[in-house]
């Protein structure tokens, strides 16, 4: 019979190999569980990581097709504003110079209808004159005797009535009757003979001293009408020529500001272009990594997790009742010679079992550990976990 002293002692020897091995499997465990926490951890704030940039850069994105659409209808309507605000300033300009061109023009002929007025005006008005002081020595000579009246105010009254006569035979025709002519004529050759005048010529001087009268009258008021018409032109073309300067100050301001609006909406419609690529080739990329990222950790997460139940398994094969009722069998009086070689065997089991979970789960790292606890009694092992 082995003492009991001896059986507790040989029981010690022989679990001793099995608790290291149990030990060091819950040591993994927890490891495995802490690394399994802390992976958690850090895939959580990458995955929050992902979501927030997702939303960001499609927002991003949105808003800078948005911004295209909004900036595409801008441009559109810029350059038909500038197209139209082209046009009619060309109109306008072409209107204004209409305008000025028309004023020049009526004022080229008003000054043609002062002259003319002025050269009619002062021919009527020294016609009128020389009437007068035709009258005035007629006048004398029907008073006095004709060798009292100067030979020189005949010759002058005879020579002013024939240049009248011959200046104005057109306004005087019609006027004139052929006796009042025909005395006007005989008059002006007896006049250096001092003949006696007829009484006729003085009506006929009277006649015509009129017409130039009304003439005059008639060319004054003339005058009077075209200059008020003139003015009253001058005055709407001036009216037209500032209105359509103002016009096209106006628009050319306009103008201006719509071709900077559509200058700045180009060159802002191409950075938001580039900027929708940019965001787009991140996202893409976001995607891509996330997405990967996602796959990696699952398959981390699949691995530790048939790891963690390998190692679990493990446990519960050695520390369940069948193993621990071949640790503690009754011994033979051989026993004690037979400790090292009982003790390899247990070592081979071990071995095996770790061996075939590792099979089960794929996993080097208890692989690995199975061939250790075959080789060097958990020296080694305990290092390796």
């Amino acid at each position: 019979m082995v003492s009991v002293h001896a059986v507790k002692e040989t029981d010690s020897v022989q679990s001793r190999p099995v608790n290291k091995v149990m030990g060091l499997l819950k040591d993994m465990l927890k490891q495995l569980e802490k690394e399994a926490a802390e992976d958690e951890e850090i895939y959580d704030n990458l995955a929050c990581w992902c979501e927030t940039n997702d939303k960001e850069k499609n927002k991003s994105i949105a808003d800078a097709e948005a911004r295209i659409t909004d900036l595409t209808t801008k441009i559109e309507e810029y350059t038909a504003t500038s197209a139209r605000l082209g046009t009619e300033i060309e109109n306008l300009d072409k209107e204004v110079a209409s305008n000025q061109e028309a004023l020049a023009q009526a004022t080229s002929i008003r000054d043609k209808q002062i002259a003319q007025f002025s050269s009619e005006e002062k021919d009527l008005t020294e016609s009128i004159a020389s009437l007068k002081a035709a009258e005035g020595v007629l006048g004398k000579h029907q008073k006095t005797s004709l060798l009292q009246v100067p030979r020189s105010y005949m010759l002058g009254a005879a020579a002013a009535l024939q240049h009248i006569m011959d200046q104005h035979s057109a306004l005087l025709t019609g006027v004139l009757t052929h006796k009042q002519r025909r005395e006007a004529a005989l008059f002006i050759q007896s006049a250096d003979k001092r003949a006696p005048a007829s009484g006729e010529i003085f009506g006929v001087i009277g006649q015509m001293k009129d017409t130039f009268v009304k003439n005059l009258d008639s060319a004054q008021k003339q005058e009077m009408s075209n200059q008020k018409a003139y003015e009253e032109l001058k005055a709407a073309k001036n009216d037209e020529i500032a209105a359509g300067q103002q016009q096209v100050e106006a628009k050319t301001e306009e103008l201006s500001d719509t071709d900077e609006k559509l200058a700045r909406s180009k060159e802002d419609i191409e950075d938001t272009r580039k900027t929708l690529a940019a965001d787009e080739e991140f996202l893409s990329m976001l995607k891509d990594k996330c997405s990967v990222t996602d796959k990696e950790w699952e398959e981390r997460q699949k691995t530790r997790q048939q790891e963690m139940e390998a190692v679990s398994k493990a446990l519960a094969v050695l520390s369940s009742d069948d193993a621990h009722d071949t640790f503690t069998r009754t011994f033979s009086s051989s026993f004690i010679q037979q400790l090292s070689s009982i003790s390899s065997r247990r070592r081979d089991e071990a071995s095996r079992l770790l061996s075939s979970v590792a099979s089960k789960v794929h996993s080097p790292n208890l692989s690995n550990l199975a061939v250790k606890v075959r080789l060097d009694a958990f020296t080694r092992v305990k290092k390796a976990i």
